[in-house]
């Protein structure tokens, strides 16, 4: 709006651009960091449980933070400067994301346990493999949303909505996305699948990402007043999928005390991050 007023709404439609622009590259590498996990299918039959529950741990850590600082908090900040209730807005949005993945996640148990009752003679790797691929597709869909409003938000000039942060947040979403890839990939292998298979639908999980982190930023850029919303609702899909599958994985390891504190350093880092660059 200020641009505007001042008549430089080239600029403005620049910005704006710009912003989509980011959310693209930057929601194309998670998808290629998911192709990376599923491509060491090529690579090894079996990958080192301990590297892989120890980046879920710090991805947890970061994605923890980057939930508070980079979308909560401007969340609040711009419900406020929109004379919104601050509290009601971030409450509707946090939880509308949250009961979105639960939802998610409750069909997606109903549809496999009717699966299973009518495949228990015989195992389909189809319908396992179509499971697989929706499971972390689901989780994927509002994670590209958020680094999408992330990067719009950046234009509204919040305090914690910076560029900056906008790109921690993809890298710590994108350092997750890792082991989501060779989780789909490694199982397919299993079932029977051929390298290039799995490794196809390994990488097809994440291709949802650039699709949504765009809508999310032209939502954003669009309509200001969804800005609020939206931040927390990220916020709350973020923080479920790392309470739902995150932690609880990485908790499975033996050394799960040393999982704990790679999620400690994750979160620290990126509130670090945070706070002096942004």
């Amino acid at each position: 709006d200020r641009l505007r007023s001042r008549g430089l709404g080239d600029v403005y439609k620049r910005q704006n651009l710009n912003s989509i622009e980011q959310t693209l590259i930057a929601t194309l590498f998670t998808w290629s960091i998911t192709a990376l996990g599923a491509a060491l299918v090529f690579c090894f039959k079996k990958i080192n449980k301990n590297l892989l529950d120890a980046m879920l741990g710090f991805s947890a850590g970061v994605m923890i933070a980057a939930s508070f600082f980079s979308l909560i908090s401007p969340s609040i900040e711009m419900a406020t400067s929109l004379n919104l209730n601050a509290w009601l807005t971030a409450f509707i949005g946090f939880m509308g994301g949250g009961i979105l993945l639960f939802i998610g996640d409750k069909l997606y148990d109903k549809i496999s346990t009717k699966k299973e009752r009518k495949d228990k003679k015989e195992k389909n790797s189809l319908k396992r493999a179509i499971m697989l691929v929706v499971s972390i597709t689901l989780h994927n869909i509002p994670e590209g949303m958020a680094i999408g409003v992330a990067f719009g938000s950046v234009i509204y000039g919040l305090d914690g909505a910076t560029t900056t942060t906008a790109c921690i947040l993809a890298l710590g979403i994108g350092i997750q996305n890792f082991p989501e890839g060779t989780a789909v990939s490694l199982p397919l292998l299993r079932e029977g699948f051929s390298r290039k298979k799995a490794f196809f639908l390994g990488q097809l999980s994440g291709i949802v990402e650039p699709i949504a982190g765009v809508l999310g930023a032209i939502l954003v850029i669009k309509v200001r007043y969804l800005l609020p919303y939206l931040l927390a609702f990220a916020a709350g899909a973020m923080i479920y999928v790392v309470v739902q599958e995150l932690i609880p994985e990485s908790q499975t390891n033996k050394k799960k005390e040393l999982m704990a504190l790679f999620t400690l350093i994750g979160f620290s880092l990126m509130m670090i991050l945070d706070v002096a660059l942004g």
